[in-house]
């Protein structure tokens, strides 16, 4: 008899334990691509290589879009301007450069393929309206490759100024550190990009290979190695509220 009350005492207390800790854990929010490039706020941040400063950047939202400067705070417009949409599972690049007629460039891909860290075991995407799938909105727990394959038109004129072709690896969030701000936690994009500007139709040719580190609550740029044209390191330094 005490063995049979033990036992249902026993049965009672883990029901009870259970759920007690089920809400919490159906509570705890997922990571999101917001929480660590910090697109849907107003933010900025200045990243620094030797010591010196080497480039700054700056969101500024717009409801489900966003775009974000890159460049020389020190100068009266930036190098880029990107435009990011967030639509749904993924955030979509639309195009790059600026407000002024002749200065905005739409980015549309032909073909896009998705696969695991390796770029293996590829499966096509469906198209977005035809703009980049950039980035998983939710922090995948593994890491995924996209490779993309478009064109580049500048919208006023529609004339195409060159094809492109990029691959990314997105991989889960891991522990960081940089000179500046210490230990933090990060997701890190590596891509190569390719294009023939000013010659389309020609063959495509690699200008950029590098590793973006984002932190969480931080932003972009937390650390940047690139590895072509040259090698080059980067580290940020200060982040605001702008």
């Amino acid at each position: 008899m005490r063995r049979r009350v033990s036992s249902w005492f026993l049965f009672v207390l883990l029901t009870l334990l259970l759920f007690a800790l089920g809400p919490i854990a159906a509570a705890a929010p997922s990571d999101d691509y917001g929480e660590y490039s910090l697109m849907t706020q107003r933010h900025a941040g200045q990243f620094y290589s030797g010591g010196s400063l080497g480039g700054q950047w700056s969101w500024t939202p717009r409801g489900e879009e966003s775009e974000i400067s890159w460049g020389d705070p020190s100068t009266s417009r930036p190098d880029s301007v990107e435009n990011f949409i967030h639509a749904g599972d993924w955030v979509l690049l639309d195009g790059y450069g600026g407000h002024d007629p002749g200065t905005y460039y739409v980015q549309r891909v032909s073909r896009e393929l998705i696969g695991d860290g390796s770029c293996r075991n590829m499966t096509p995407l469906p198209s977005e309206g035809g703009r980049q799938h950039y980035v998983r909105w939710e922090i995948a727990p593994h890491a995924y490759c996209l490779q993309a394959w478009g064109t580049i038109t500048e919208r006023l004129s529609g004339k195409t100024v060159e094809n492109f072709f990029h691959s990314q690896v997105w991989s889960p969030p891991s522990a960081c550190r940089n000179t500046y701000l210490g230990a933090r936690t990060c997701i890190r994009q590596w891509e190569s990009w390719w294009d023939n500007h000013g010659a389309p139709g020609a063959p495509v040719t690699r200008r950029l290979e590098r590793s973006v580190y984002l932190a969480r609550g931080v932003g972009m740029g937390f650390l940047i190695d690139q590895a072509y044209p040259y090698p080059w390191h980067a580290e940020l330094r200060s982040v605001w509220a702008s």
